[in-house]
């Protein structure tokens, strides 16, 4: 079996419903752009917050891909 080496960046992604979909909004939009994601990993769930009320709901997530460098 060839040896593999895989790339970790950190996205935040944010909702006004859930942090689920603000994980999924995450994942989702770096799918558009990166190929063959291995593993994503919440490492932090917060909220921003207005006049006392949830504006929006934050993950920050660690995605994996294959790293094809040269």
């Amino acid at each position: 079996m060839a040896e593999s080496v895989y790339k970790v960046i950190e996205l935040v992604g944010t909702s006004t419903e859930s942090w689920e979909k603000a994980a999924t909004a995450a994942v989702v939009k770096a799918s558009a752009s990166l190929r063959d994601l291995r593993i994503a990993e919440v490492t932090n769930l917060d909220m921003q917050i207005k006049d006392g009320k949830i504006e929006s709901y934050r993950a920050k997530v660690k995605v994996s891909f294959k790293y094809e460098g040269q």
